[in-house]
């Protein structure tokens, strides 16, 4: 996903080291920052770039998706700046590769699984409700790429419930997961409590009938890492923006997003 997209600048030249992207005239690039992001996170990371640039969230160029699709577009040269992953295998291995500026990787969120199953009973327990009647299509993100994915088998396994008890249908990332569900392609299904938490009024934070959180101790935590890449040409404003991540003032726009914060 492109959340900026080019456009012409017809104001005075604006006094700062930019290049000229020559397709697009005498457009200013201002070191724009190329983030790759889980998509889980992508709305939560629209906000903070709201916040960071001063109401220009068009300064940063995102492109979302599993995180292992994405680790593998940067191992195959992808020019990003920053990668947000969903867990922490895939930054390690980037730092191990040495693809990343070293010592910049840090967790900058613990995402949390939820089960979504829209018409529930309430007063069933998570297991009860997977193995409800009413649950024949279970949707959950690839667990080979999505770390959500993975963390929904492992709830599943946990449980003692087999994975052919159901039609799976299994998205691409945790965005098309929810999607599924959403759309009633699928009876229920494992999301994201951030996804959850953007059904309901922000003055009402409450999750909604139908969503079960799932308990950590059923899955690997979804411990969720940040890093900068060695290859960036903006790395002065990607630190820079890292550091913003790393602040209280983000901090406080993750835990509102429906994450916890590392240590918590």
């Amino acid at each position: 996903m492109r959340i900026r997209s080019r456009r012409r600048r017809l104001k005075a030249p604006i006094i700062c080291a930019c290049l000229l992207v020559l397709n697009f005239g005498a457009e200013a690039a201002c070191a724009d920052l190329r983030i790759a992001v889980a998509s889980n996170f992508v709305q939560t990371l629209t906000e903070i770039c709201r916040a960071y640039f001063d109401q220009r969230e068009d300064r940063c160029i995102v492109t979302s998706g599993a995180s292992g699709l994405l680790y593998a577009q940067i191992r195959q040269g992808a020019p990003f700046d920053i990668f947000l992953s969903a867990d922490v295998a895939r930054p390690a291995r980037l730092e191990a590769s040495g693809l990343t500026v070293p010592a910049s990787r840090f967790t900058y969120a613990t995402g949390q699984l939820v089960y979504w199953q829209p018409r529930a009973k309430t007063d069933l327990s998570l297991r009860e409700a997977l193995n409800s009647d009413e649950v024949h299509i279970l949707a959950l993100a690839n667990p080979d790429t999505a770390p959500y994915g993975a963390a929904a088998r492992e709830t599943l396994s946990a449980l003692g419930i087999p994975a052919d008890r159901f039609r799976l249908v299994v998205g691409e990332n945790i965005a098309q997961a929810f999607q599924f569900v959403a759309t009633g392609a699928a009876d229920a299904g494992f999301v994201a409590r951030a996804q959850i938490l953007r059904l309901v009024p922000p003055e009402g934070r409450s999750i909604p009938s139908g969503v079960w959180p799932v308990d950590e101790r059923l899955h690997d935590a979804i411990e969720q890492q940040a890093v900068l890449l060695e290859n960036t040409p903006n790395r002065l404003e990607a630190e820079s923006f890292l550091a913003y991540l790393r602040s209280p003032a983000a901090a406080t726009i993750i835990r509102r997003a429906g994450y916890a914060m590392p240590g918590q």
